[in-house]
Parts: structure tokens; C-alpha cells; sequence
């Protein structure tokens, strides 16, 4: 292919992908398979980077990301962003529809939005092309976010037709889909519980609610990662000095011929019980709904009858927000039980009469710990009120003690395991009950294995979660190192399990055996010791005896350990059955110390300086960029402070580490830089 065959091509498929784009989102009648479609980007990029003189500026690619932003410049807005008015009632409503008559003489319609639970944006187009998206920040001026926006497939980068002002800006909402929500927060969850985390503490990281993580997503400092929050957005304001249509309804229906992804639930009410038929329509189908509605916005339709009522210093007097109530149910809590989680963490869970809310049926809802319990004074047998407002997960939100009978009691919180009858211990500043018996706890046992097997651990893919309590049920396996012994005879047995898959179960284990030091030592899964904390304590002890022996002092004298990860590591070795454990983990042959070769310097050039790696990059992997670190005398950290020599970035490095590399002086290079240093 020659260079006016390749730019003909992209052109094609520039053109080809943005109306099949067009068609997926704007229109809901997609003619291609996704399948097809990534084929066709794919094809489009590999041509880009061929002949990078040819990428057009409304290229799909855009949409992968790929720009890092060091900080977000501050635009002014041409028109300001105001707030809405609210309104809680039937009764508020009817104020401001009579306000409106009072200070006009002419007829008027209403129009009604679904108002959407999200982050508003404000998006500049000239001549057709997106040049500028930036947030609402204060109202008088926000943040330019145009290369995260412009990960949206659903935000135009150019536009259909040619009927659009050459110069004008549409407003909108930014939101999460509850698809994407749950899929993020789900992957956080398995980070978090992969580095030990109780459930509270899990629940303090996740992602709240849609909106919160939207509002993360936008501000991140690098598009590609934005790319991968599947962000959406519908379009509620066109402003321009010209309007197109008379009306506010007839000019979004304009603007989504031009492109746009403009809300199909909106409505045009000439009255107020029309409004109220979209109000109390709406306040039962949100549930229904793939994303999170908070209420509805009502606005007058005709731009004359909106100049005339102008606005005050905050709010436009011609809009006005119905906010709904939290969703909320009510229920009887029949019963509290408790869970038992990997590291011991006890959760005691509200077993409800089933209810429906937001669209799911309700049975379950966590209580947290003793404390809300108590506080709440929650009892079984309670009418409880069961809420989700801007929560995916179900909470107790209040009880209905009236309802209680004469003899009802406060609810005594359990002082054993529930799976395992030992006594529960609750650490001084901790929120959590603890079972302290993780050598022979049921959910301990299963838990613990299934971390040790993972793939950032052992790698033992061939063994699942179900086989491994089928191991645990039928006496097979108590603990990690009862894997070692596992024999043919002794699975092949088990009920659903065949020759093959029996020789791979054996074969993945054998095969763990050869994973390095560092990878063991966080399989074993010593509470607060991570992936990056065991390098750690690998390099400096070099072996598992060492770290055993070691004192807290000692301990503390490694990078980046901490008092409460050294009183940890320090209990764990104190413990008879983990040492047991260790010794026959030792037996069955597993790595446990450091290959000094892996780790060996080649060269002494980076002697004294200390490097942080985040992101991707195009010559290295990340982990083979860490080594090339260690082989040339440097030390590798997982997080910048003040004693970092360098921060090496790539393409998606993390916006925290940035912003404190920045905050404290720290030189960031690029992985070129870093290679120049090296060569």
C-alpha cells in the first residue's frame, strides 16, 4: 500500500466507523456487529501509526485514550452555569408555575427532563469539530477536560450535516452506566481483598455511587484510563447567540441530527398535570433504567417567555428541579446473622423479608459492625427501613420501634465465630470482630487457598473457588500447603472431575513450585502484605528465615514498612501453626529465597537512586522496566515521596503519584529519558 492508497483508507474508515458510531448511539440501530467494528478500528489504527501524517482530528482512535494530562487548565465559561432551583413537592411546583403567570401574558409550554445523576459538562464546537469540553466547576469558570471527553463514544468529534452554527456550545451530563459501576467497583473489591482488607475497609474504598465515580473518572489524569470507565452522556442546553429553533425542545431535537446523544424520555407537557403524569411516570420506572436518575427538570419551552423571566443571581427563574425521595422500603428484619471473611473480619448481615426496591428484590443488608448495631438499635423481629439512595447496596437506614412487642430485647452481639465457635477479638481502634482461629475457620480456610492460587500469587489457575471448598468439604485440603500432597487417586475420585482435569490441577501445582520468592511470600497472605510490600521484604531479607527472626526494629529498617504492617508480619511468625505451615511449604520444595541472580546488578550507574514506575510503555513492561532498574544498582519503590529520585511515566501512569511527584520536586522522566540514563 502506498501513501495515497493508505490515506484514501483512512479516510474511508475514519468516515465508516463515525457513522456506525453514530448509528450504535444517537440512533439505537447498530448495522454492524461489535466484533466487526473493533476489527475495523483495529485496522485503522495499525494505519495511523503507519502514516501518523494522515490522522484526521474526528478519528475514532481518539477514543482509546492516550494523552497524559499534568494538570487541568482553567477556562472561563461564555455563558455561566446555574444552578437549579429544587422542589420536593406537588405543592412547590404549583408556586412556580403561578410565579411564571404572574410575570407574563402569553401562553407557554413546559418541558420535561429526566435529570440525570451525574457531572455536567459544557462542550465548545466550531466549525463541526469538538475543539474545547470543559466542566461546570464554580459556574463562572470550570476545568478543560477535552482530551478525557473525547473518550466518550457518544460525544460527537465531529458533526452530521451542515445545518449548525459555525460556532456554538451544547451542555449536558456526564454519567456512569450501573453496568460500568458494578464492573469497577467489582474489580476494586478483588484488588482489595487480594491485599487483605476486612469488609469495612472494602467498603470505605469502593466507589460509592455512579455519580462519585463519574466525577473521579473525568478529572483522571490519563484519557486512556478514562477510556476504560465506559462513560456516557445525554445533551439538555444548546447556547448560542442564534438560536436554530423558537423553542428549547424543537432545537435539541435539531441537535440530535446533528449528532448528539439527546434524551428519547424527555417530553413536551402543556399543563402541570401533564407534568405531574412525567413526574409520578418516571418516579416508578427509574428503576428500570440503565443509569441513576435523581428527579425531574422542568423548564419553560419558548426562549421569549425564558428571556422575559431572566434568572436571579443562582438559578434561571423559567427551570426548577423535582427532586424524588430516597428510594426507601420497608420491611421486617427477621433475623441477624454474621459472615466470616478471609482474614477473619466479622460482618453482621440483616436478613430481610424480601422487599422490592430500585428494581431489584431485596433479602439482605450489611450492618456493618457492633457499633451501628447498637447505635441504630437494630433487633430482629424490627420493621426496618431499607434504603439504596445513591447506593448500589442496600442499607438500614432507620427502625420502627413502635411496631416492637412487649418483650422485644436489644440484640447481643455474638462473642464466637459462627462457623468455627472461637472467641471473637475486636483490636484496640478497630471498627471489626476478628476470629482469631484462621488455622482451622471454614471461609478462612477457603479464602486463604483461593488467594494463595491467584495469579498475581501462585498462578495455579487450574484450581477454581468451587474445587477448592469441594477440597475443603471433603477433607482433601486444610491448608496451603495440604496442596502439595494432593494425589491422583485422591481427586479423580471426586465426583465431576476426569482424567485431564485431574493432571492439571497436579501439573499447575508441581508447576507453582518454580514462582519466585517474593510471588510465595505474598501468597501466604500475611494481613497488609501485598504484591509490592513482599518485594519489599524479600529484597531486604533476601530469605524467609531472615524475616522470621527479624524484630520489629528490623523490620521497620526495610522500605516502606510501617509500624502496622511490622507488628503483623511479627504476629504471623509468632504463630506455631504458621510456622508448621512454613516448614512444610519449605519441604514440598517452593521458593522461599530471593534469586539473587534475578536481582543481581549488572551495572552500578543508578547506584543511590530510587525510581517510581507508573503507567504503560512501549519498549518495556512495567515489570521489565523495574528490573532494568535493580539490574543497573537502582531500587524500585511503589510510591513517591521524598526520598524518590525519579518518577518514570508512561502513557497511563496513575494521577496521584503525578500530583505528589510535582508537590515534592520530584523529576519526571519519560521512558526514553530513562533509557538515555541507562545506556
Amino acid at each position: 500500500m502506498n501513501s495515497e492508497e493508505a490515506k484514501a483508507r483512512i479516510n474511508s474508515l475514519v468516515k465508516s466507523l463515525n457513522h456506525h458510531n453514530y448509528l450504535y448511539y444517537q440512533q439505537a440501530q447498530p448495522t454492524i456487529s461489535d466484533y466487526e467494528f473493533d476489527q475495523l478500528l483495529a485496522e485503522l489504527q495499525l494505519l495511523e501509526t503507519q502514516w501518523p501524517e494522515f490522522v484526521q482530528p474526528d478519528s475514532p482512535t481518539i477514543r482509546v485514550g492516550g494523552e497524559v494530562t499534568r494538570s487541568f487548565q482553567t477556562v472561563v465559561h461564555d455563558f455561566p452555569f446555574m444552578s437549579l432551583a429544587n422542589s420536593y413537592s406537588r405543592e412547590d411546583l404549583e408556586e412556580f408555575d403561578q410565579r411564571i403567570r404572574k410575570s407574563i401574558n402569553q401562553s407557554f409550554s413546559y418541558v420535561c427532563e429526566l435529570k440525570f445523576d451525574g457531572v455536567a459538562i459544557g462542550l465548545k464546537y466550531e466549525n463541526g469539530f469538538l475543539v474545547k469540553a470543559v466542566t461546570r466547576g464554580d459556574g463562572v469558570q470550570g476545568d478543560d477536560v477535552t482530551a478525557n471527553i473525547k473518550t466518550i463514544r457518544s460525544i460527537p468529534l465531529k458533526l452530521q450535516g451542515e445545518d449548525y452554527p459555525e460556532k456554538f456550545e451544547i451542555r449536558g451530563e456526564i454519567f456512569m452506566p450501573l453496568k460500568s459501576f458494578e464492573s469497577i467497583n467489582k474489580a476494586r473489591r478483588a484488588e482489595l481483598e487480594d491485599l487483605g482488607y476486612d469488609e469495612e475497609q472494602i467498603a470505605e474504598k469502593l466507589f460509592k455511587n455512579p455519580r462519585n465515580a463519574a466525577a473521579g473518572s473525568i478529572k483522571m489524569q490519563e484519557s486512556s484510563e478514562v477510556a476504560k470507565r465506559k462513560l456516557d452522556c445525554y445533551m439538555y442546553a444548546l447556547l448560542s447567540e442564534n438560536h436554530q429553533s423558537e423553542s428549547h425542545y424543537d432545537n435539541l431535537k435539531q441537535a440530535s441530527d446533528w449528532g448528539f446523544q439527546v434524551s428519547n424520555y424527555s417530553k413536551q407537557c402543556s399543563n402541570l398535570e401533564e407534568v405531574y403524569a412525567f413526574i409520578d411516570k418516571w418516579d416508578v420506572e427509574r428503576d428500570n433504567l440503565p443509569f441513576e436518575i435523581d428527579g425531574i427538570v422542568v423548564k419553560v419551552n419558548e426562549y421569549n417567555v425564558q428571556k422575559v423571566l431572566g434568572s436571579t443571581a443562582k438559578s434561571p427563574r423559567w427551570a426548577i428541579a423535582y427532586k424524588f425521595k430516597a428510594r426507601q422500603a420497608k420491611t421486617t428484619l427477621d433475623k441477624i446473622t454474621y459472615q466470616v471473611g478471609r482474614t477473619g473480619s466479622i460482618t453482621p448481615v440483616a436478613n430481610l423479608r424480601p422487599v422490592f426496591l430500585a428494581g431489584t428484590t431485596v433479602k439482605r443488608a450489611s450492618l456493618h459492625n457492633a457499633d451501628f448495631i447498637a447505635e441504630m438499635d437494630i433487633r430482629e423481629s424490627d420493621l426496618v427501613y431499607v434504603e439504596k439512595g445513591g447506593e448500589i447496596i442496600p442499607k438500614v437506614v432507620a427502625v420502627d420501634a413502635s411496631t416492637r412487642g412487649l418483650f422485644s430485647q436489644p440484640h447481643q452481639y455474638i462473642t464466637h465465630c459462627p462457623e468455627c465457635g472461637a472467641e471473637l477479638i475486636r483490636k484496640e481502634g478497630e471498627a471489626n470482630h476478628y476470629c482469631p482461629n484462621d488455622a482451622h475457620c471454614p471461609p478462612q480456610i477457603t479464602g486463604r487457598i483461593a488467594h494463595f492460587v491467584s495469579r498475581k500469587a501462585m498462578d495455579i489457575n487450574s484450581l477454581g473457588e468451587k474445587t477448592i471448598e469441594l477440597f475443603v468439604q471433603d477433607g482433601l485440603v486444610n491448608n496451603v500447603a495440604d496442596l502439595y500432597d494432593l494425589q491422583y487417586d485422591q481427586i479423580i475420585q471426586l465426583e465431576g472431575f476426569k482424567e485431564q482435569s485431574t493432571r492439571n490441577i497436579l501439573e499447575g501445582i508441581e508447576a507453582s513450585k518454580q514462582i519466585p520468592f517474593e510471588r510465595v511470600l505474598f501468597a501466604i497472605g500475611i494481613r497488609y502484605v501485598g504484591e509490592t510490600v513482599a518485594k519489599k521484604l524479600a529484597l531486604h531479607f533476601r530469605n524467609l528465615d531472615a524475616i522470621g527472626a527479624a524484630d520489629i526494629n528490623s523490620l521497620l529498617e526495610a522500605e516502606e514498612i510501617g509500624e502496622i504492617i511490622a507488628k503483623s508480619v511479627q504476629d504471623f511468625f509468632k504463630s506455631n501453626d504458621n510456622l508448621v505451615l512454613l516448614n512444610r511449604l519449605k519441604s514440598a520444595g517452593l521458593q522461599l529465597h530471593l534469586d539473587e541472580n534475578a536481582y543481581k546488578p549488572k551495572s552500578n550507574i543508578l547506584e543511590g537512586k530510587s525510581f517510581v514506575v507508573s503507567g504503560v510503555f512501549s519498549l518495556f513492561s512495567r515489570d521489565e522496566l523495574k528490573k532494568k532498574i535493580e539490574e543497573n544498582g537502582g531500587k524500585v519503590l511503589s510510591g513517591v515521596s521524598a526520598s524518590t529520585s525519579y518518577l518514570v511515566a508512561g502513557e497511563k501512569m496513575g494521577p496521584e503519584k503525578k500530583k505528589k511527584a510535582e508537590k515534592l520536586n520530584v523529576d519526571v522522566i519519560s521512558e526514553q529519558d530513562f533509557i538515555d540514563m541507562i545506556s
